[in-house]
Formats: C-alpha cells, structure tokens, sequence
C-alpha cells in the first residue's frame, strides 16, 4: 500500500506540473500581445490608419491553435481570435507540416507567408471561400513584395473554426486565410472602419 500510495502521490503531481505548461504559454503570448499592440497603435497614429482596432498574427504559436486576433485599442484587449494558414513552402499544399516550425520568405513563388506590417487595401473579389478578399500592402522590406505575389488576405473552406491542436491548419501559397465564418465576422469589422487597417505577421 505505502509503495502504491507513493507510486500515486508521484503520478499527480507529474500531471500538475504537465497541466501549468500551457498557462505559462499563454502568459508569456500575452505579454507579447500587449507590446506588439502597444507598437501597432503607436504606428497606426502615426501613419494616419485605423485607431480602433487591428489584426495580430503570431506565427510562433501551433498552427492547430487560434493565433490570429482582433485587438481593440480602446478597450486595450482582445476581442476576437481564429484560427489562421501560412504558406506551406516547400511542403504538400493543404498539408500540417511546418505546424510548428513555419518558414518565411518574401521570395516570389516560394509560397511562403510574409512576416512584417501589411495594410490592408481594396476589397474585392476571390475565388476562395465567400469570394472576398483584401488586397495586403506589405510595408515592410520582408513583406514588400505581396502585391507582386498575390498574396492576400481572404477565407479558405479547408479552415476551420476550432482548434485542431495537435493538427495544424491546412497550409497554403502564403496567404493568412482564416474560416468562412471567421472572415465574415472580420469583414463587418473592417467595412466599418474609414481608414486602412494594419495587419502584423510576427513570430
């Protein structure tokens, strides 16, 4: 009995300690968040673009797990994330494989997502998804090359709307698609905004 009771003691507490690995996670994602919001609104007065809100995607969480967020400067939080794909590179299209491990490039036809700050530009049509897209202006020296690579900002049937973790999203050509739903929620968002968005890939 003593040795099953130690045996028992021993197999708890190692599920405690497995437990709080995913709230350390979070913590430290969301101090991340606050700085990178901080930053974003601070470039968004001084670049004459929306001061409402903007859409924060950190590539250095699972693919399987929502990383894209709507973050509202006014009420300093967020207040809506999705589920987000990044380029598969050199990996099978609609695959999982860089699910944890994405890789970056501004190279046209690497089929690679772009890391940088995008505005978002005309809104018009795609053959993706609800058939709407938004046009990403990369504003960066990492990015600057989207236009050229028709990578935009669009929905994606193959993206869901929970979590997948420990699958990843469906990977494809470089575009950060989200799920029809997500989109549509996304899209009322931005039409009711009179100034151009910002979007920040970071990792």
């Amino acid at each position: 009995m003593r040795y099953l009771f130690i045996s028992l003691v021993t197999i708890t507490i190692g599920a405690l300690a497995n437990c709080s690995k995913p709230s350390i996670h979070f913590s430290a994602s969301a101090n991340t968040l606050k700085a990178k919001a901080r930053e974003a609104h601070k470039f968004c007065k001084e670049n004459n673009m929306n001061q409402d809100f903007s859409i924060l995607i950190d590539m250095s969480i699972h693919s399987g797990k929502k990383r894209l967020f709507i973050y509202d400067f006014n009420k300093n939080k967020i207040i809506a994330s999705y589920l987000v794909s990044h380029g598969c590179c050199e990996s099978p299209w609609t695959d999982d494989q860089t699910k944890t491990s994405p890789t970056f490039s501004n190279v046209p036809n690497s089929h690679c997502s772009s890391l940088g700050k995008y505005k978002l530009g005309e809104r018009g049509w795609s053959s993706y998804g609800i058939n709407i897209k938004y046009l990403l202006i990369g504003l960066e020296s990492s990015n600057n090359n989207a236009l050229k690579r028709d990578v935009v900002f669009h929905s994606w049937d193959l993206v869901g709307d929970d979590e997948t973790y420990p699958q990843g999203t469906p990977e494809g050509w470089g575009c950060p698609a989200v799920s029809n739903n997500a989109f549509r929620e996304i899209d009322r968002l931005l039409q009711s905004s009179n100034k151009s968005t910002l979007m920040w890939i970071f990792k």
